[in-house]
């Protein structure tokens, strides 16, 4: 392989993570869907309506969680899923307990 072609896919593939990353997540049937994997909350900010559940599935081999705080906190088991169902007053930061570099931001709109 030349250097430039190696170049470009580095490039590319870079993009294209760094796009889907800040994407936020959309609503599915009133469930916002984070994924957790290699230490990293994906998408890390998400839009919700007050009344969505937002559900955590966590890949990687050790738990996590989700934590606002002084407010709520979600234990997501390895290979587990599990939710917390958005209020009016959830637009917050949160974090993994466990793992304080992980953050993420939820925000509720009207």
């Amino acid at each position: 392989m030349t250097p430039n072609l190696l170049n470009r896919r580095q490039i590319l593939i870079t993009g294209a993570a760094v796009l889907t990353g800040s994407a936020l997540a959309r609503a599915h049937n009133g469930t916002v869907h984070v994924t957790i994997e290699k230490l990293a909350f994906l998408p890390a900010e998400i839009e919700v309506r007050a009344g969505e559940t937002i559900e955590w599935a966590n890949k990687d081999p050790f738990a996590h969680t989700a934590t606002v705080k002084g407010g709520w906190e979600v234990l997501i088991p390895p290979g587990k899923v599990a939710t917390h169902v958005a209020t009016a007053g959830d637009t917050v930061d949160y974090y993994c307990r466990f793992h304080p570099n992980m953050s993420g931001r939820i925000t509720v709109k009207a």
